[in-house]
């Protein structure tokens, strides 16, 4: 609330000025008074004194999630922190007669008021979530760990696209042709189930991950945080570091400021470009993609989606950076869903670090005081998404361990020991011992591992050949030798990469014969469809209708089996 002095007795020439200014108020205290009634207990009453206007003074009714604000006509006092009754506040709205003075009280507050951080210094801009993000460039163990996690990402994602596998792009997302090629494997879809096997693996260790280490996948593989990272270098190149930044964004518009502006932009655009035209590569073979592209010959449809994802590149990366990871990403939002008090997260060591204050090399802090945290603010400087690891957990934090780096960094100039800020649990923060075992970890594990056995397995068994047999929509027919025939279609693929040759059989059919070519050659992932037709060699047929099974196998390879159902139709004789 307010703090400030008691209340003062008015003087008799305010009483003398309030009594005139009565006649011309009436109207306005009764709709004060008819407001005031309908204020729930425990109204709080708030002064605000401006030039010109020293009794304009507001109270506001706080009720539920609702808030109310009334211009009242006071006398002039300064208040004192408080809440009044709904009574209390009618007296004091000047509603009883006005050569009554206000007798002093003091009402002190229920929680002390926070003590007001100290504003930035003349000149400097702080990394703050609510303002931009100016980061320290930073060396360390986990710098380097993340700089692995981001180089493996570029090489899958960059050098896959450009392999060969028999003469076509290794990885290949054939839309138009609903196929999906990943090097030696041709997946259709019917094998769908497969994919949503292999993203069901992928969330079951993402949960697992987030449960053991919280979320590391995002500070070091994430793609919008290696992309962001590369943007920031982008950034240092062309910018400087985060002092020259900061200068550079504050200085008067120059020919100097201009030029690096549009370098560090024209780099942003070239990654973007790059990007994008890769993941389009993916879809689309790329190699005739880029021809296209540089020789200003693509498509409409080509060129909107390049457009598209250059342009959502750029801003994602360059712009909104920590934006996404904190409003737009929902792992953000259920990651507290999955941590529990031996979740391994960035933390900091308050118990050691508290009371943090600058000191000079080679004292003792103790004697002083004083923790091991010197608040350098380093910590707030390299974090990507400018919050302060200080403060505790946060839903912005990626647990990039980039705070962990630079405060390992100022513990090693200071001769202090390292860990004021590193991976721990809450519970290790406590004095107790980390759990590792434990029911949700091991859940996690057995389901992803079952996943994973169950993926392998229908991979395994999955048919490389497909049979599908239709029968034509006439019942039957008779022909010369006055044999009943019954006319099928049949739809065959190789869903191999080389040209196989197949043989067509009826299983356990003594009593029929398959009439026409039995040998069929299909090249790799070809479809096949042709009529045959089956005659009933029994010399009286059986009225109705009767299975029938047919059956395709590999000449050159025997494995390749897969069969079909359907049924002969006779007349009744």
């Amino acid at each position: 609330m307010f703090t400030g002095t008691h209340y003062r007795p008015r003087t008799d020439s305010e009483t003398a000025a309030d009594s005139a200014e009565k006649n011309t108020s009436d109207g306005r205290r009764r709709r004060i008074r008819a407001a005031c009634d309908r204020l729930p207990r425990g109204a709080y009453l708030y002064c605000r004194r401006t030039p010109g206007n020293p009794r304009q003074c507001w109270a506001a009714a706080f009720r539920r999630h609702l808030i109310w604000f009334f211009p009242l006509d006071l006398p002039l006092f300064r208040p004192s922190a408080g809440s009044y009754s709904r009574n209390r506040l009618s007296s004091l709205m000047g509603l009883r007669k006005m050569s009554e003075r206000i007798p002093a009280i003091q009402v002190e507050p229920a929680v002390p008021a926070a003590p007001s951080k100290q504003p930035p210094a003349p000149g400097k801009l702080p990394s703050a979530v609510n303002g931009p993000i100016y980061t320290r460039s930073f060396t360390g163990l986990f710098r380097n760990f993340r700089r692995l996690g981001g180089g493996l990402l570029f090489l899958l994602f960059f050098g896959t696209l450009w392999l060969n596998w028999n003469g076509r792009q290794a990885v290949l997302w054939d839309l138009p042709e609903r196929k999906f090629y990943i090097f030696g494997a041709t997946f259709w879809p019917q094998d769908f189930i497969l994919l949503s096997a292999l993203l069901i693996i992928a969330a079951f260790g993402l949960f697992f991950i987030t449960v053991f280490a919280g979320r590391v996948w995002c500070g070091y593989t994430c793609p919008q945080s290696v992309w962001t990272w590369v943007f920031m270098w982008c950034e240092k190149v062309t910018e400087g570091d985060r002092n020259a930044r900061i200068k550079l964004d504050q200085g008067p518009a120059s020919a100097a400021k201009l030029l690096r502006k549009t370098a560090k932009h024209a780099l942003w655009l070239g990654v973007s470009l790059v990007t994008a035209v890769t993941f389009i590569g993916y879809f689309t073979p790329v190699r005739p993609l880029v021809a296209d592209l540089f020789s200003f010959q693509l498509d409409l449809e080509s060129l909107f989606w390049v457009l598209f994802f250059t342009a959502a590149t750029y801003v994602n990366a360059g712009w909104l950076r920590e934006q996404v990871c904190i409003h737009m990403c929902p792992y953000s939002r259920f990651q507290s869903v999955m941590f529990d008090k031996d979740t391994l997260i960035v933390s900091y060591d308050a118990a050691r670090g508290e009371s943090r204050g600058a000191r000079k090399k080679g004292s003792d802090p103790r004697a002083q005081g004083l923790g091991d945290c010197i608040d350098c603010q380093q910590c707030v400087q390299v974090c990507p998404t400018g919050i302060d690891i200080r403060d505790g957990l946060q839903i912005a934090c990626i647990g990039c361990a980039a705070c962990v780096d630079a405060c390992d960094s100022i513990m090693d100039k200071m001769g202090y020991e390292r860990g004021l800020v590193r991976y721990t649990s809450e519970r290790a923060l406590e004095g107790g011992q980390t759990r590792f075992l434990r029911p949700r970890l091991v859940g996690y594990a057995a389901v992803m591992l079952a996943m994973i056995g169950a993926f392998v397995v229908a991979l395994d068994a999955r048919p490389l050949a497909s049979l599908d047999v239709t029968r034509d929509r006439g019942l039957f027919r008779e022909n010369a030798a006055g044999q009943i025939e019954n006319i099928y279609t049949l739809k065959v693929i190789n869903k191999t990469q080389q040209p196989q040759r197949y043989r067509l059989q009826l299983d356990d059919a003594p009593e029929f014969r398959l009439q026409g070519e039995h040998t069929l050659s299909l090249k790799p992932g070809e479809i096949l469809d042709f009529p045959v037709s089956v005659a009933s060699t029994a010399e009286r047929a059986r009225a109705g209708s009767q299975p029938l099974a047919f059956s395709l196998r590999g000449i050159d390879d025997p494995s390749l089996a897969v069969g079909s159902t359907s049924t002969f139709v006779s007349p009744a004789r």
